[in-house]
This record gives C-alpha cells, sequence and structure tokens, in this order.
C-alpha cells in the first residue's frame, strides 16, 4: 500500500488532462438485428401484450388503493437533516467562494479562507520550499500571498493574502465528526479549480503519519491538497492530505487533517509561537480483554496523568464524554485540544468506572 499526497506537481502531472477516446479492446453493443415471425408467432405475441395490459392495470389499482398507501409499499419522505444532494449542493455553495487555488513554480494545490483578515489554512507540502505563492480567488481574482508559517509534522500551513471581507469558510471546530455522514472535498484536483467531490465520512480518529486525521472517500487527488473537506452543513471539519493507493489512483481511502488540531497549530503559527500539541504524559497499549480502551502502561513525571494521579494499569475508556477503543483514539482525542486545556478522563480501575479531571500540558512534536 502506498502514501501519496494530494498535491499536483507542474512537471510531472500537467500531461494528465487529456481526452480519453473508447480504450482499445473495449466491447461495444450493436443493435438487435431484425426477425420474421410466423403466424403462430404474431398470435402469440399478442396473447403476451394482453396479458401485461391486465397485469398493468391490476397493478395500478394495488398501488392506488388506501391500502397500499398504507402498507409496505408506503413511500416515506426524507429524514431530517438526511444528506440529499439538494443539501451536498448547497454545502458546497456556501463554502465554495472561499476555496482558493494556489500556484506556485513547482506545482499546484488548494487551501480554504479561514479569517476575513486573509488567512489561509493549506497543507505545508503544499507550500514546502517557498515563501510566496499566486492565490487564485474563486471569482477568478490572482493574488499574491505570503506563507505565514508550516508546520512539516502535522503538515498544517498558513497564508496570508491583503483584502477585506473576504468570503470566509465554517469551520467546524469542536464538532464530532460521525461515520457515515456526508463528506464534501473541494479543490483544485489536476488544476480544476473549484471542483466538488462527495462521499461519506469512513472513520474518525485515524493517527496518520502521527496526525489524527478524517478517513473519507470523498474522491481526493493530485491538486486538492490542503482544500476543505466538509460535512453536509457546510462546516469544515478536516484540511485535505493524503491518499492511499495500490495503483497510484484513488481507491477511495483519503485522509483529512482534522480540523480541530489544524486550527490548534494554525493560530500558534500566526501568533509566531513555536507549534505545540496537548499532551496526557502517558504510554498506552491496546486493551486485549475486549472491553476497549487504551490501557496506561508508562507515566510521564510531572505531566498531566501524573498530577492528577493516573496509575499504570489504568484503562482509559473516554477523553470528554468520547470513547476510547485503542491508543489511536486516546491520541487523537487528546491533540484535538489546546495545550493548557481541561479534560475529563474517564478510566477503569479494579473493576470500577472513575473520572477525573487534568489540566492537558504540551509537547514540540
Amino acid at each position: 500500500m502506498n502514501l501519496f499526497f494530494g498535491y499536483m506537481s507542474l512537471a510531472t502531472d500537467s500531461d494528465r488532462l487529456q481526452s480519453k477516446g473508447p480504450q482499445e479492446g473495449s466491447r461495444w453493443m450493436s443493435p438487435p438485428g431484425r426477425h420474421r415471425h410466423g403466424r403462430g408467432g404474431e398470435g402469440l405475441l399478442v396473447m403476451i401484450g394482453a396479458l401485461l395490459v391486465v397485469s398493468g392495470v391490476l397493478l395500478g389499482l394495488v398501488l392506488t388503493s388506501p391500502g397500499a398507501v398504507s402498507g409496505e409499499f408506503q413511500l416515506q419522505a426524507p429524514l431530517p437533516g438526511s444528506s440529499t444532494p439538494t443539501n451536498v449542493a448547497a454545502a458546497a455553495a456556501s463554502v465554495s467562494p472561499s476555496v482558493v487555488q494556489l500556484e506556485s513554480d513547482s506545482g499546484l494545490g488548494s487551501g480554504v479562507i479561514y479569517d476575513s483578515e486573509g488567512l489561509i489554512l493549506t497543507a505545508a507540502h503544499v507550500v514546502e520550499g517557498v515563501n510566496e505563492v499566486r492565490v487564485r480567488l474563486a471569482d477568478g481574482r490572482l493574488l499574491e500571498g505570503t506563507v505565514v508559517g508550516t508546520h512539516t509534522v502535522t503538515d498544517i500551513a498558513v497564508i496570508s493574502i491583503p483584502g477585506v471581507d473576504l468570503p470566509v469558510a465554517l469551520l467546524g471546530y469542536g464538532t464530532a465528526a460521525e461515520v457515515g455522514e456526508t463528506a464534501i472535498a473541494l479543490g483544485s484536483p489536476f488544476g480544476l479549480n473549484q471542483t466538488v467531490t462527495a462521499g461519506i465520512i469512513s472513520a474518525t480518529g485515524r493517527t496518520v503519519n502521527g496526525v489524527p486525521m478524517v478517513q473519507t472517500d470523498a474522491a481526493i487527488n493530485p491538486g486538492n491538497s490542503g482544500g476543505p473537506l466538509i460535512n453536509a452543513s457546510g462546516q469544515v471539519i478536516g484540511i485535505n492530505d493524503i491518499i492511499f493507493t495500490e495503483g497510484g489512483g484513488n481507491d477511495g481511502i483519503g485522509f483529512a487533517v482534522a480540523i480541530d488540531v489544524a486550527i490548534v497549530v494554525a493560530d500558534q503559527i500566526v501568533a509566531g509561537e513555536d507549534v505545540q500539541l496537548a499532551s496526557l504524559g502517558v504510554a498506552t497499549i491496546p486493551d486485549t480483554s475486549g472491553d476497549g480502551g487504551a490501557i496506561v502502561r508508562q507515566i510521564l513525571t510531572g505531566s498531566a496523568a501524573d498530577e492528577a494521579e493516573l496509575r499504570v494499569g489504568d484503562r482509559i475508556v473516554a477523553i470528554d464524554g468520547e470513547s476510547i477503543l485503542d491508543p489511536s483514539q486516546l491520541f487523537a482525542a487528546v491533540v484535538s485540544h489546546r495545550p493548557g486545556a481541561s479534560a475529563e478522563v474517564e478510566f477503569a480501575r479494579d473493576g470500577r468506572l472513575m473520572t477525573i479531571r487534568v489540566t492537558l500540558g504540551g509537547i514540540n512534536p
């Protein structure tokens, strides 16, 4: 399995935008041939036709009778808040004005304006090695952007452009992404500006390359990197980043940096601070009993866990009410907080469930 960034290199990907005709060896269905029928065949066809007409009338009576309407054939209205094509279109339309294309001499990617003063979230690998980028807005304007800073560990960067009253995306900071809900990716795959693809959230709390990610089957391709992944409410829930693939194409396994982590990192970049991530101060292993959770195997002296008197052997099962199934989810839940924030830790000890409140520390990843 290979790992690819959704970043488009102009040197290697520009020739991919070619129209494709029928592939060699493809099979086409020809029109059916004409056959003659004798009188006996014509009589049979008339009988079959009459039966079909009678069957249609009877079926119509059944489907329009009061009993049928109240029975198993009754049509139901969509559930409130369900993800219909209309919801996808409305969500995309609400965010599209804030989605930008980022261009440099080495390639292109995407970004999203998250502050009206001209701050743009994107992926760090999109602006790797450059200090200036060309920013193409949704309305066609081309502006010069300055790279404010990058954080390669989380692959988050911030760009600044001049302007006031710019369209700003709504961030879903603190909004729990749910498996199965609609996920919509926006950006410039292969340089195709303002492209929208849709799917679902396949998983949350994934840790990929040490970074909490949202997994989706919405198509993410070269050029999508740095663009927003949004939900059906039009809230940004992640920054599109990488895909897993066997053959180099999109296999429906894409990942976006969770927005809670992205904005914590971005705020520190803008403030000119060394980026820190929240830390509980424990080393854990998976629970093998089948109960789920993360078993504490080591506690860092002076850490949040140490001061809260967690013990080796405690099984952490929730952070702020969010269930923890394994160490990966524990890590994702902790770093979604800001360093110095308070968090409620639920754990099992000696067969009893206990809850404590801790003040999370910070580490330089």
